[in-house]
């Protein structure tokens, strides 16, 4: 029993880790100290609606659906590989995001913003809906204890992500430290992106 929510949470950790546009986005809001607390709760309770769809079949209609995964797998790439470009550039121009609360971001414009970059990213769909219900799927009754250690490390990570981040303030006022970041975020992108396609 406790090795499926094990199972489930060390799955759903090394996942939802990934730096994506989501984890950005909180990331840089964090860092900001603006609308913390409901950013995380967006997240966390989108990855554990998304999960729970996995794990009640909707992954597996999706995988049922040549058109249905055909649009997933391109469109994924498509937005991650347009991701990866965005942050090469922002390394190239030496860009970096205001840790200093300037131009701060409404609420309202924050939560459209985090939605938007949950449920308009089709890798969302590849990663919580198909890959995590086809795993949570394969434990057979102990599916949804799978699910449920999933879920957990979703409000970890993002309780961390948005309330620990805070803490990197400083570092991030470095140009140096965002262009690392940006390497890192391009590099990944980049790299999940042509794994969709090949």
């Amino acid at each position: 029993m406790k090795s499926q929510v094990l199972a489930g949470f060390l799955s759903g950790l090394s996942l939802i880790i990934a730096i994506g546009a989501q984890n950005t986005f909180v990331l840089q809001q964090a860092l900001r100290r603006e609308h913390r607390l409901p950013l995380m709760l967006i997240c966390t309770l989108s990855d554990a609606v998304l999960i729970a769809a996995g794990i009640a079949g909707l992954g597996a209609l999706i995988q049922a659906s040549p058109m249905l995964l055909a649009i997933t797998r391109y469109g994924g790439a498509a937005f991650l590989l347009a991701y990866a470009a965005l942050a090469a550039r922002r390394v190239a121009s030496g860009g970096q995001l205001s840790v200093d609360g300037n131009g701060a971001t409404s609420r309202r414009a924050a939560i459209l913003t985090c939605l938007g970059l949950t449920f308009l990213n089709p890798h969302v769909y590849l990663d919580t809906v198909i890959l995590l219900g086809s795993l949570a799927n394969q434990r057979g009754d102990a599916r949804w204890l799978f699910g449920g250690g999933a879920m957990v490390a979703s409000l970890v990570w993002f309780s961390a992500l948005a309330f620990g981040a805070s803490l990197l303030a400083p570092l991030f006022r470095e140009k140096s430290a965002w262009r690392v970041l940006d390497t890192l975020v391009a590099t990944v992108m980049l790299t999940l992106g042509v794994s969709l396609l090949v």
